[in-house]
């Protein structure tokens, strides 16, 4: 890649997230509004599920902190004890942080009290960590109902680009599955868990800056569409389509 353009793109990259953080407030957790980007400038979400797992996730996160690039992650409550410094860590380098359920269950079909429950213990979980926050939820398996658009007090955020990265772990095909079909405002779904995945996640963002991408988390990418989150609304790509 092209020391100048790439450059340029870890510039706006930087530009993107002090523009959306308060005024006079550190790395935020979430962007709070609009920034100033060129018009024509692509933008993609990147965005994780299932961690955090130190031996793979800490990895990731000195990846992206090199490139300057933020993202967002869809934690899972179980996984959280004993990983609060790495979650801390994530807050800090202002990528934006979710919700995954506490057990990486179905939503769909769910009682109440089984939902209230999984998503409610996460946020206790995410609240001992970071104290008081706004988490977005993605659904496991992206599935989900009308009960759970009902009862979300936040945007249910799926994806538009899925490698399935899952299924093989094969770092060439995740690269080229995301790469050959990434357009403006796709939300690219990855895991964190594997190394594969790691892998591939940063050869991706390396080959999108090169095309003069620029990568925000998916709080971000609403505000610079001008898109108003509300409670239900499902994220698949902005603009929509």
């Amino acid at each position: 890649m092209g020391k100048g353009r790439r450059g340029a793109a870890l510039t706006l990259a930087a530009a993107l997230t002090l523009a959306l953080a308060p005024p006079g407030a550190g790395p935020a957790q979430t962007a709070t509004g609009p920034a100033r980007v060129p018009d024509q400038t692509p933008l993609v979400a990147l965005t994780f599920d299932d961690g955090p797992r130190p031996a793979t996730t800490e990895r990731l996160l000195d990846g992206l902190a090199l490139r300057e690039v933020p993202a967002t992650f869809f934690l899972i409550g179980c996984q959280l004890e004993g990983n609060g410094d790495l979650v801390r860590e994530m807050k800090a380098r202002g990528h934006q942080i979710g919700i995954h359920t506490f057990d990486h269950v179905k939503v769909a079909g769910l009682s109440r009290a089984e939902y209230d429950e999984q998503l409610g213990k996460t946020r206790e979980a995410l609240t001992a960590i970071l104290g008081p926050g706004e988490w977005w939820f993605r659904p496991p398996y992206g599935l989900m109902d009308e009960e759970t658009r009902a009862r979300a007090d936040s945007p249910l955020v799926l994806w538009s680009v899925d490698p399935e990265d899952w299924k093989d772990r094969d770092t060439e095909r995740i690269v080229a599955a995301v790469t050959e079909q990434a357009q403006d405002g796709d939300i690219i779904l990855l895991h964190d868990i594997y190394d594969s995945s790691v892998d591939a996640a940063l050869r991706i963002v390396d080959t999108l800056l090169d095309r003069g991408f620029a990568f925000v988390t998916v709080e971000q990418l609403l505000a610079l569409r001008g898109v108003e989150p509300e409670p239900g609304m499902t994220c698949i790509r902005f603009p929509f389509g």
